[in-house]
C-alpha cells in the first residue's frame, strides 16, 4: 500500500471509530482525495461525498462560496479555502470537511501565487474553519497534487485527532 493509500486507510479507521462521515470539496487536486478514500473498500460506511468543484463557478454553486470573495482574494486564497470546507460541511452529511486549492501548474502561477502553492480548509462540526497553505517545491503537476493528497489526508487526521472533536 501507497503512503497515500496508508493516510487514506488511516483517516477512514479514524473516523468509522468516532462514527464520522467524511466530505471534500477539491480543485486543484481535480477528485484524487475523494478518490484516495473510496479506493479502499468499506470506505461508503465514512465517505459521504466528493466535490469536485474546479471552476469559480462550481466553487460557488456547489459550496456557497461567494463572489465577492473570488473577486476580493482569488479562487487560491485563505478565504476561499475556508468558504469551500464550510461550504462542503453545509452541503453533505459529514462531520469533517477537506478542501483544497491550489497552483499545481505548469502555468498558471503568478509572483503572489506562484505554482505549488496550495490552501487547505479544514471543517468540522461544531468547531471553527481553518486554514492552512504549503508552498510544493515545483517538481512538476503530478508531484503537487500528490503532496496535496498527501497533506489533506494529514490534516484530517490531525482534526479528528483533535480533542473534543466527537460526532454531532
Amino acid at each position: 500500500m501507497s503512503d497515500i493509500g496508508a493516510l487514506a486507510a488511516a483517516l477512514l479507521e479514524s473516523c468509522e471509530a468516532r462514527g464520522l462521515m467524511i466530505a471534500t470539496a477539491e480543485s486543484c487536486t481535480g477528485g484524487m482525495i475523494i478518490a484516495a478514500l473510496t479506493d479502499i473498500a468499506g470506505s461508503s460506511a465514512v465517505v459521504d461525498r466528493g466535490f469536485v468543484t474546479y471552476s469559480n463557478e462550481a466553487k460557488k454553486d456547489m459550496l456557497g462560496v461567494s463572489e465577492e470573495t473570488l473577486k476580493a482574494h482569488g479562487a487560491v486564497s485563505r478565504e476561499t479555502a475556508l468558504e469551500m470546507a464550510a461550504g462542503a460541511l453545509a452541503h453533505s452529511r459529514a462531520s469533517l470537511a477537506l478542501a483544497v486549492t491550489g497552483v499545481a501548474g505548469p502555468s498558471g502561477g503568478s509572483a503572489e501565487k506562484p505554482v505549488g502553492l496550495v490552501w487547505f480548509g479544514v471543517a468540522r462540526k461544531g468547531m471553527p474553519v481553518e486554514a492552512e497553505f504549503r508552498l510544493f517545491e515545483d517538481k512538476g503537476r503530478d508531484f503537487i497534487r500528490r503532496e496535496t493528497v498527501r497533506t489533506a489526508l494529514g490534516l484530517g487526521l490531525k482534526a479528528v485527532g483533535q480533542a473534543g472533536f466527537a460526532a454531532p
